[in-house]
């Protein structure tokens, strides 16, 4: 479960066992009442705490701001075929001008003449691009994508995600989100 990020809201970054997060885009959060459970539990590690603390009668802890999960879950090698992943492939731009607003999807190869909706085929494109391009080929219409569209990986994803953080990092998190990206010397 990912939750929307509030700094007010105390989420805590959710990693895998091997201490990536989970996903990048959206960011692998959970709220502070599902770190608790999980805690609870016995599914998670506790990495780091957030200073404000929850209480009963008889207990009290600090809120968890990162958590390990206990047991490593495998991430899918190919990610699901759907317009928010087409989006994150093409980096939120359209492929035929690059602005960034109005985005819908447009078949490279126009499904009536054939082209099949698939990784290959669709591409992000602006509302203007789209309806310019219409149903017809890419050299007709003289509009080529800016790349050519693939399958990507979870990996081509990730990388991809990095370029769109949330509008709130806490602090504890930042040693844990991009600790695999190469140093500069």
């Amino acid at each position: 479960m990912t939750v929307a990020v509030s700094p007010d809201g105390l989420p805590a970054l959710v990693l895998n066992a091997d201490y990536r997060p989970l996903s990048y885009y959206p960011l692998s959060l959970w709220s502070w009442q599902d770190a608790i459970k999980a805690v609870f539990l016995d599914r998670v590690n506790i990495v780091a705490e957030y200073e404000h603390a929850v209480s009963s009668p008889t207990f009290s802890m600090r809120l968890p701001s990162v958590v390990s999960l206990k047991a490593y879950v495998k991430p899918s090698r190919h990610p699901a075929f759907t317009r928010f992943n087409v989006f994150l492939r093409d980096r939120f731009q359209c492929q035929y001008c690059g602005t960034p607003e109005d985005l819908t999807f447009d078949h490279v190869i126009p499904r009536h003449r054939g082209g099949a909706t698939t990784w290959e085929n669709v591409v992000a494109a602006c509302s203007p691009c789209n309806l310019r391009k219409g149903g017809m080929m890419p050299a007709h219409a003289k509009m080529w994508p800016l790349q050519k569209p693939f399958q990507p990986t979870v990996h081509d994803l990730h990388n991809n995600g990095r370029l769109f953080p949330p509008n709130h990092l806490h602090e504890s998190w930042m040693d844990y989100l991009y600790w695999d990206v190469e140093l500069e010397p």
